[in-house]
Order: structure tokens, then C-alpha cells, then sequence
């Protein structure tokens, strides 16, 4: 058997490994993730107050203490309506269902009568026997005992995340340096060098830039639903702020979400119609025109395998996975970029590539050239 008849199924074995292994160290995989993209998005800032002469544990300990503060301060001032909000939808949803079979006339009465008689006449033939129904009994605390179930690992992931970020940003270029120094080619230091700044300017860009967006759009949202009297007008904001980290499926949930509790408070068809619109202009003119003009062209990425990599993520790591698939693309995106036998596959994930760097990531890439050299 000849070397090429055995890679595919050996990729074929790769792959699956890899899916289940992602799937079943989901609970380590996913804090280790966010904090690493944490750490390659504040890596600038730390070098630069590094050159101020600020200590590096000072640095990590002031940002995950900063982390920390607006966590809590979030989870303070807006868990009070966002509770309200999520403990309202099943309500609402039960409401609409109601208004659903009360709006039954016409044919789709008559549907429904035919579809009654047929299910008559079938338990009342002779040649059936009637079987026992089944009774299901539904727990009312289910979610409530899910909730109290997942909190203890939300928390724990959470501080895990925070405490690696910690040791990240007070080790400084420590694991960067040692990765190059254990290169054997001056030339593959070079790439993996560049490798890391442009990783860092492209995330850095793109995390900062997107949340300062979705912040405005947060409030921009919150600010019109106030305007047309809509109650929760602060948990939708805070909900588009959330959402509209995940592409494509987070604007659209939002904005049914949104309908639905308009239409529990006013109970007009039109209000619903209305807020949906209002919410769903907000984010297109925010992915239209504010994204590509505060954030570079250059970050686009092909749509399909866009939406693809964010529905795979979203499968095996829930909404973590939704959130982080983006900066991962872009990662993966780089690296491919930088690699000449793999270029093709990074021109198919977006169509742009960053030519050249500018005088910002020659001096980081200075500056870990000159650690590696001085270890």
C-alpha cells in the first residue's frame, strides 16, 4: 500500500480525533482559549508600559483586576432586568402560543376539525388496540436546578481564565521567546516573530474596535426603545451588546427577542413589527457602515466559511464557542497568510492580506528579537 493511499484515511482519523477531543475538554479548552486571545490583545499595551518602567506583575495584576471590576459591576447593576427579562420569555412564549391557537379560523379551523375527525374515526375502528398513553411528568424546577447545576462551572472557568491571563501578563515575553529560541533557522525566527506581532496588531484591532462598536450599538438600541416606551428597554441594550458578539445569528436573536417582549407589553400587532425593525436597522447600519469604517477592510473573511466555522464552534462549544470563532479565523487566517505552501487556503478564507508592517510591529518584533538574544 503506497504512502498516498493511507494520508487520507489518516486525516479522515485526525480529524474525527481532533472534533471529539475539542467536544470532551470543552470545560478546559474554552478558559484556555479566551485567555490566550486575552493575552495576545494586551500584549501592546503591557509592552508599552513596560517601557514606561511599570513591572509586569503590577501590569497583569492591574488589568485582570480591571477584568474583574466590570464583571462584577456588570453583573450588579444589569442582573436585575436581564432576570427579569429571562424570566419573563416563557411567559411570553406561552402567551404567543395561546394568541396562536385562539387566532384559528377558517380553513385552518376546518383543517384542524378534519384532522380531529380522521383521529376519531382511527381510534374507533375495531382492528387497533387501544395503547396505554404515556404520562410524562415535567419538573418545574428543571431549569431552575440547571441553572444552580452550571453556575459553580461558569465561575470556576471564569476565575481559571482570569488566573492564566494573570500568569501570562506577568511573565512578559517569557513563553514567546522561549517558543522562538527553540527555532533552530534565523529565518524561522524571523516568520514566527512576525507571526506573533501581526497576530497581535490584527486581534488587537479587531476585539478593541468590535466592542467599542457593540457598546454603542447597545446603547444606541436601548436609547430607541426608550424613545417608543418599551419597559426593558436596558436589558435589550445590554442583550445587543452580548449578541452582536456573535455573527449573523446574534442580531437576529436579539431582535425577536426584542419583538417579543414589545409585544407582551403592548399587545398590538404593530409594536412587535416595529421594535424588530427598529432593532434589525440599528445592526445593519452598524455591520454596514460603522464596522468597515472604524475597522480595517482588511478584517473581512469569507461569509460562508465564516458562518460555517461559527455553527461548528456553536455546536461543540455552545455561545463561548460563537464569540471566540471569529478571532480563531483570524488567527488561522494569518498563519496561512504567512506560510507560502498554504497561502492559497488563506486567500480562501478572506481576501485581503496585510502587506507589509507597519513601524509599530517592527519595534515589537525589535524588542523580541533583543529578549530572545539576551536569554
Amino acid at each position: 500500500m503506497s504512502q498516498n493511499s493511507t494520508a487520507l484515511p489518516v486525516v479522515g482519523i485526525f480529524i474525527i480525533m481532533l472534533i471529539y477531543g475539542l467536544v470532551a475538554a470543552a470545560s478546559f479548552l474554552i478558559p484556555v482559549t479566551a485567555a490566550v486571545l486575552a493575552y495576545f490583545v494586551l500584549s501592546r499595551p503591557r509592552r508599552g508600559l513596560e517601557r514606561l518602567g511599570i513591572p509586569s506583575a503590577l501590569i497583569a495584576f492591574c488589568f485582570t483586576g480591571l477584568i474583574i471590576s466590570l464583571i462584577s459591576l456588570s453583573l450588579y447593576y444589569f442582573s436585575s432586568p436581564v432576570s427579569m427579562m429571562v424570566r419573563d420569555v416563557p411567559e411570553l412564549l406561552e402567551q404567543m402560543q395561546n394568541r396562536i391557537g385562539a387566532a384559528q379560523n377558517g380553513t385552518i379551523k376546518a383543517v384542524a376539525e378534519a384532522a380531529e375527525a380522521v383521529d376519531n374515526m382511527i381510534e374507533n375502528s375495531d382492528g387497533l388496540a387501544q395503547k396505554p398513553v404515556e404520562v410524562a411528568v415535567v419538573d418545574e424546577d428543571n431549569s431552575k436546578r440547571q441553572i444552580l447545576t452550571l453556575a459553580p462551572q461558569l465561575v470556576s472557568q471564569l476565575l481559571f481564565a482570569v488566573l492564566l491571563l494573570f500568569f501570562l501578563l506577568s511573565s512578559g515575553d517569557f513563553f514567546l521567546q522561549r517558543a522562538v529560541e527553540s527555532i533552530g533557522q534565523t529565518k524561522d525566527k524571523t516568520r514566527a516573530l512576525e507571526f506573533v506581532t501581526t497576530i497581535e496588531r490584527r486581534l488587537g484591532r479587531y476585539l478593541g474596535g468590535i466592542t467599542l462598536i457593540n457598546a454603542g450599538l447597545g446603547l444606541t438600541i436601548g436609547s430607541c426603545l426608550y424613545a417608543l416606551g418599551v419597559n426593558q428597554y436596558i436589558a435589550i441594550g445590554v442583550m445587543a451588546f452580548a449578541l452582536n458578539f456573535i455573527p449573523y445569528f446574534g442580531g437576529l436573536a436579539g431582535a425577536c427577542i426584542a419583538a417579543l417582549l414589545a409585544s407582551s407589553q403592548y399587545g398590538a400587532i404593530w409594536s412587535p413589527v416595529l421594535v424588530f425593525l427598529v432593532y434589525m436597522t440599528c445592526t445593519s447600519i452598524e455591520g454596514q457602515v460603522v464596522t468597515p469604517l472604524l475597522i480595517s477592510r482588511r478584517m473581512h473573511l469569507n461569509a460562508p466559511v465564516l458562518f460555517l466555522v461559527v455553527a461548528f464552534f456553536a455546536y461543540i462549544w455552545s455561545v463561548i464557542g460563537m464569540i471566540v470563532a471569529v478571532p480563531l479565523l483570524i488567527v488561522a487566517k494569518i498563519i496561512l497568510d504567512e506560510i507560502e505552501p498554504m497561502r492559497h487556503l488563506g486567500r480562501f478564507l478572506g481576501d485581503a492580506q496585510d502587506i507589509g508592517a507597519n513601524s509599530q510591529t517592527k519595534l515589537e518584533m525589535d524588542i523580541l528579537k533583543q529578549g530572545t538574544k539576551s536569554k
